[in-house]
C-alpha cells in the first residue's frame, strides 16, 4: 500500500514563487523516477518537470530556468521550486512516481492528488 500527499499550491501574483511538495509512503521497494504534470482546464496534461534516481532532470521548454525540480531520496520525496510564475502557469499540478513496491517487485505509476497554483496578473 502506497500513498502520495501532494502539498505546496495556492494562489501568488505574476513574478511570484511557489514550492511544490510531493512525498510517497509505504512499502516501497525502490524509485525509479519522480515527476510533476500539469492540466489547465481545456488541455492536456502535460509533463512539468522530472528526476531520476540518478539525479537526471527532464523540463518543459516553458518552464526551463524558471522551474527547478529536486529530490531527497532518503524521505521519497520530489519538490518542484517554481520561480518567475506567469499566469500560464495556472493549473492543477499532480506528482507522479515511478516505483516499485516492495511486497510483489512490480513497477507502477502512482499519481498524487494534484495541488491547484493559480497566478493572477
Amino acid at each position: 500500500q502506497v500513498h502520495v500527499e501532494e502539498s505546496g499550491g495556492g494562489l501568488v501574483q505574476a513574478g511570484g514563487s511557489l514550492r511544490l511538495s510531493c512525498a510517497a509512503s509505504g512499502s516501497i521497494f525502490s524509485i525509479n523516477a519522480m515527476g510533476w504534470y500539469r492540466q489547465a482546464p481545456g488541455k492536456q496534461r502535460e509533463l512539468v518537470a522530472a528526476i531520476t534516481s540518478g539525479g537526471s532532470t527532464n523540463y518543459a521548454d516553458s518552464v526551463k530556468g524558471r522551474f527547478t525540480v529536486s529530490r531527497d531520496n532518503a524521505k521519497n520525496t520530489v519538490y518542484l521550486q517554481m520561480n518567475s510564475l506567469k499566469p500560464e502557469d495556472t493549473a492543477v499540478y499532480y506528482c507522479n512516481i515511478d516505483l516499485v513496491y516492495y511486497s510483489t517487485r512490480t513497477r507502477v505509476e502512482v499519481w498524487g492528488q494534484g495541488t491547484l497554483v493559480t497566478v493572477s496578473s
